[in-house]
């Protein structure tokens, strides 16, 4: 239970850009599921499903381009002695 307090509190800016996110996207993702289906509960399950799935994936997106970013702005110690 630490280490996961731990891993909330490490990357707490990035959880909850992406539960804002994930919010969103499940109201956009029913309106447009209702609109397409008419079906309230076939909205509902593709609304829930689709968002929770990117809303994963758009975790470790976030996190890959912050590794970039660090990489980027701190070059290794052996590319700088060249």
């Amino acid at each position: 239970m630490t280490r996961l307090l731990h891993l909330f509190h490490a990357n707490q800016p990035t959880l909850l850009k992406t539960g804002s996110y994930y919010l969103i996207h499940i109201v956009v993702a029913a309106c447009v599921a209702y609109a397409v289906t008419r079906n309230f509960w076939a909205s509902l399950t593709l609304s829930l499903l689709e968002p929770t799935v990117q809303a994963v994936a758009y975790f470790f997106h976030e996190k890959a381009w912050n590794r970039a970013q660090t990489r980027k702005s701190h070059p290794p110690a052996l590319a700088a002695a060249q």
